[in-house]
């Protein structure tokens, strides 16, 4: 895919379009940059190499199809501003697809397509084959890119049944933290909305909905793992009470080594189960780049969310948050934005230089002439 993109992009511009780009909000990328270097640093001291080296290879394989990804749309915007081509329509049918094929799956398979969890009590749609939370994050992405849709005129009621087909891969997941996430985006679409009428119909929706969320998140969560698993939607705070206690101490400043959390593949604490990722993203950062790397990590969120709040652009504010509410609230209960290699990160990538890649309006003499070439219709600046 990465290579794909690449070829795509070669193709836009063959067609009259400038590959030039500048940066905007560069803080951002930069500190991004620098963690992964830091990462690649990583491998002297990793207590696993080839499992860093892989980690890290997939995590910048996957930069670079970002890069290009975020490159074809701002070309195109640029030098074909009528196009029809919209991110969010591309993200919303990739993700119908994945989710697609794990909704059959359910029904034509469902000892592969489902996972026994809670000592047998629940079955949750991923398997093996995909993380039952990751899944369900993906699933809300796709459900925010279609409530996208609505915006526009024209194919609302196939659009609300591919919204109504993902939800119900939501409700399958069994994912918390996603349907917090779905109800979040679905709230803020509806302020976003000038209609009335939608708005009472939604809030109306949602209070019926009430109690189906109040049985799913709390009297459920309660039951399996008493308060602690209510509070943090996950059950996990003495393990990363752990983490921090025991394991951070004994490699403070650098960590484990790029997505190590301990010495061994496992991380077990005294009165803990054992566990190989720490199920939140920040902390995976501070078990496996320290102290250092978590700092980096910190400033790059901070510099990522900050260019998101300035943005002017509404258009780029609804897609940016339409994303970045479901793959955040992933990040602090899974693998998250600086996890392990997962769909979370991949998400993250994108919105970093959708937040800050633009075209450079200085052109040099040759690049003029290729637009006189390719596109008189076009004023080179």
């Amino acid at each position: 895919m990465t290579a794909a993109i690449y070829l795509i992009s070669r193709r836009i511009a063959h067609r009259g379009a400038i590959a030039s780009f500048k940066w905007e909000n560069k803080l951002s990328p930069l500190l991004y940059i620098a963690y992964l270097g830091l990462g690649l640093l990583s491998l002297l001291w990793s207590t696993d190499v080839a499992y860093s080296v892989l980690q890290w290879v997939m995590d910048m394989t996957s930069l670079v199809f970002a890069y290009y990804f975020i490159g074809c749309f701002v070309m195109l915007d640029r030098y074909f501003p009528n196009h029809p081509i919209r991110m969010y329509k591309i993200l919303g049918h990739a993700i119908f697809i994945l989710i697609g094929i794990f909704v059959i799956g359910f029904f034509t398979h469902p000892t592969a397509f489902m996972r026994m969890t809670h000592e047998g009590e629940e079955y949750r749609l991923g398997g093996f084959m995909m993380n039952p939370n990751e899944l369900g994050m993906l699933a809300g992405v796709g459900m925010a890119c279609y409530m996208l849709c609505l915006y526009q005129k024209g194919y609302r009621a196939w659009t609300l049944i591919k919204i109504l087909i993902l939800l119900f891969a939501v409700v399958l997941t069994g994912s918390r933290s996603t349907i917090i996430g779905v109800l979040i985006i679905a709230f803020y679409h509806i302020n976003q909305s000038s209609k009335r009428w939608l708005k009472i119909a939604m809030y109306a929706a949602g209070a019926m909905a009430l109690p189906l969320v109040v049985n799913t998140l709390i009297i459920k969560s309660a039951a399996n793992g008493g308060l602690g698993e209510v509070m943090s939607m996950t059950g996990r705070l003495p393990f990363w009470t752990a983490l921090v206690t025991e394991a951070l101490p004994k490699e403070p400043l650098l960590g484990y080594g790029f997505q190590r959390i301990y010495y061994t593949l496992y991380f077990s604490g005294v009165h803990t189960y054992s566990a190989s990722m720490a199920h939140n993203t920040f902390l995976q950062a501070l078990m496996n780049l320290g102290l250092i790397g978590f700092a980096i990590v910190l400033l790059q969120f901070f510099f990522t969310m900050r260019a998101f709040v300035l943005t002017r652009d509404m258009k780029l504010k609804l897609m940016t948050a339409s994303i970045l509410i479901p793959v955040m609230i992933n990040s602090f209960t899974e693998f998250g934005i600086f996890g392990e290699t997962n769909y979370g990160i991949l998400l993250y990538q994108v919105l970093i230089f959708y937040l800050s890649l633009r075209i450079n309006p200085r052109l040099s003499s040759l690049e003029k002439l290729f637009l006189r070439k390719k596109r008189p219709d076009l004023i080179p600046v």
